[in-house]
């Protein structure tokens, strides 16, 4: 297996739970990293984009009766956020 270096940067206190956690378990810290990266990587979402990650929850067409420049007509977004 090729495998590649890449350097990044964690705080101390991240680094002590490492090597304590990789101490515990006999394993490197390298390992330790791989296994948890994978993990991670296995979980997040394929799709990327904010349209499909709308669409696959739901989200896209929920709202009845709306106009059809909703989300792209400056004038709907007049006062959005502000308390009233």
């Amino acid at each position: 297996m090729s495998s590649q270096r890449i350097t990044i940067r964690v705080s101390e206190s991240l680094v002590k739970r490492l090597k304590k956690q990789a101490g515990m378990s006999r394993r490197s810290e390298s390992a330790l990293v791989r296994e948890a990266l994978e993990s991670y990587l296995e979980d997040a979402p394929t799709s990327g984009s904010a349209y499909n990650l709308a669409k696959e929850a739901g989200l896209i067409g929920c709202v009845r009766a709306a106009p059809a420049d909703l989300s792209t007509n400056r004038k709907h977004f007049r006062g959005f956020g502000q308390s009233r």
